[in-house]
């Protein structure tokens, strides 16, 4: 029985694609550079928002001076405009208060940055008492670079065996694979089921309902 589920945020809680690409599109019209469209976010996404604007940026610009600047104009934007389009994936509200009503631990794992990360998870999930709401800090490496599972471990005081790992990309499989929990991929994200079959998910979830069928 699992005990913990640990959930990524972006393109498993909460469809955040827009909001994201809004605030990049934003940055990168005020300095000068060409925008993208929101479905090419999908792909741009998932490893914090200085890759994001690493890759939104034309490859000759990709210099740290550049990406600074872009990053600076991303966040001011995106502090004021994070929850304008961001919304729960179907069914995972009702997901989230069946497992707390089964006295099932919840957390969260994400690589945006801590303070966006906490104000989406108090706009949208306020209800919801989870033991850890980990985001991207300074001098903590992002997933799938485990730190931030061991952190929620030892926080939520879980051993690894019940332990369920919830995300919609492989940097999410990658990141259970190392922390050595269970992983289940969910196919309502960002990235595709083939991904998370490559990058070895032990579960693969189409349906906020079906990760009950695990604990």
């Amino acid at each position: 029985m699992k005990k913990l589920v640990i959930f990524d945020l972006d393109g498993t809680l909460l469809n955040t694609i827009e909001d994201l690409g809004h605030a990049a599109n934003y940055a990168l019209q005020k300095n000068g550079f060409a925008t993208h469209t929101m479905a090419a976010y999908r792909f741009f996404v998932g490893n914090g928002v200085r890759k994001l604007i690493h890759r939104v940026l034309p490859e000759d610009f990709r210099n740290s001076e550049t990406e600074e600047l872009v990053l600076k104009d991303f966040i001011i934007y995106y502090d004021e405009h994070c929850t304008d389009f961001t919304k729960p994936y179907n069914g995972i509200e009702e997901l989230l208060l069946t497992l707390r009503e089964q006295n099932v631990k919840l957390a969260v794992a994400s690589n945006k940055y801590q303070k966006a990360v906490e104000r989406i998870i108090e706009h949208f999930f306020g209800d919801i008492n989870f033991v850890a709401v980990e985001g991207q800090k300074d001098g903590i490496n992002v997933k799938p670079d485990p730190s931030i599972v061991f952190s929620i471990l030892a926080k939520a005081k879980t051993p690894k065996s019940q332990v369920l790992y919830v995300g919609d990309s492989g940097v999410d499989m990658e990141t259970a694979r190392r922390a050595c929990i269970d992983s289940a991929g969910v196919t309502w994200g960002f990235r595709p089921e083939k991904e998370l079959v490559e990058y070895y998910a032990q579960h693969i979830i189409h349906n906020p309902d079906e990760i009950l069928n695990l604990i």
